[in-house]
């Protein structure tokens, strides 16, 4: 209840700020986990094993730092709400032409390209709602934000389950330019600047992004294994359970929107609770709290033997995995220094991704 008495009084900027945040990541999220959806279908187009289709996830998963310091840099120079526009039109625009790849050299090489453009997001959008929000509201919007991603997934499950035999795997991956369209415009006539971003103090400044991540080394170092740590938590419960439903399984289309569906929705949950808990509870506390609970739920997770088991394990899973991850765009935010912010939480966050 304390989370939701910091919503109070928020302000039209926070509202619009927040909203924008959340849909960014989720639209973004939504196109990654479109490609985990039919590995199984791209194998069959390409002629080739699932295998090797799913070297398309590392790739993408890979460049994401690469964007992430990146797209940081930019957003820590030129201002939050243009890169963070120009992002979203080039992960959308990217995710659109994976649709048009005709061989699997063509697959991997749009992949990386989107991974690159993915990778900007989430350090940008983290930073312009922390510091746009009061800091009693960091909790709730810390697990708003980060369930941004399972949101995504959730969303694109749909979309799988209705209309794959109508789009097939390229049209799914068309329909998101749309949505990605209006939230840029939202963002431009909406959004303001970070209040925290001075564009004069960003000329001005000496010191370059890499001495200021020297000069808090050990924050820096804490952080990616700390991330590290959530990506194999994270990427390891989500990424191939969809093949896993489809191929060992054999589980149609709908059984496994039904299945992921309610995966999502733990994970909704476990974020929002678990990270407006860490507002009282502790950051680090919550992490470990969530994480221990995570231990005994792996059985039913991977050893369901009907869709409603399975359905219940997953729920449970991601009620802990994104529980402990709606802690950290609030802890990122608060380790990171002030004058990198932008590039320290999303680059941290995204090479904790290369390594996992």
């Amino acid at each position: 209840m304390a989370a939701f008495e910091s919503l109070k009084g928020w302000s039209s900027t926070a509202k619009h700020t927040v909203t924008a945040s959340y849909l960014a990541w989720t639209l973004d999220a939504y196109d990654f986990f479109l490609l985990t959806l039919v590995f199984k279908d791209i194998a069959a187009q390409f002629k080739t094993s699932i295998t090797e289709v799913a070297v398309a996830t590392m790739l993408t998963l890979a460049c994401r730092p690469i964007g992430a310091f990146i797209f940081g840099r930019l957003a820590d120079h030129y201002g939050r709400l243009p890169i963070l526009m120009l992002d979203i039109a080039f992960y959308s625009i990217l995710s659109f032409l994976i649709a048009f790849t005709t061989n699997i050299g063509m697959f991997y090489v749009a992949c990386a390209a989107f991974g690159v453009a993915m990778g900007g997001v989430w350090g940008i959008c983290a930073s312009l709602s922390m510091e746009t929000i009061k800091p009693s509201a960091r909790g709730f919007v810390s697990g708003l934000l980060q369930s941004g991603y399972p949101s995504g997934f959730l969303i694109s499950a749909v979309v799988f389950g209705y209309l794959y035999p109508i789009l097939h795997w390229q049209g799914m991956f068309m329909v998101g330019v749309i949505p990605a369209a209006l939230l840029i415009l939202y963002i431009y006539i909406c959004v303001p600047e970070s209040p925290h971003f001075s564009r004069e103090a960003a000329k001005s400044g000496k010191a370059s992004t890499f001495s200021i991540l020297r000069a808090h080394g050990k924050v820096a170092l804490f952080a990616i294994c700390l991330m590290t740590g959530f990506n194999f938590f994270s990427h390891g419960t989500q990424d191939l359970y969809t093949t896993f439903l489809r191929v060992q399984h054999g589980f149609d289309p709908p059984t496994v929107k039904n299945v992921l569906v309610i995966g999502n929705i733990g994970a909704i949950i476990g974020g929002l609770f678990f990270g407006s808990f860490s507002q009282a509870f502790g950051r680090r506390k919550t992490i470990i709290l969530v994480t221990l609970l995570a231990l005994p739920v792996i059985y039913f997770w991977s050893h369901g033997a009907t869709p409603v088991a399975l359905a219940l394990g997953a729920f449970l899973m991601q009620v802990c995995v994104q529980g402990a991850w709606g802690v950290v765009p609030a802890h990122l935010n608060e380790l990171a220094p002030a004058a990198a912010r932008g590039t320290f939480a999303g680059t941290v966050y995204q090479l904790g991704n290369l390594i996992a």
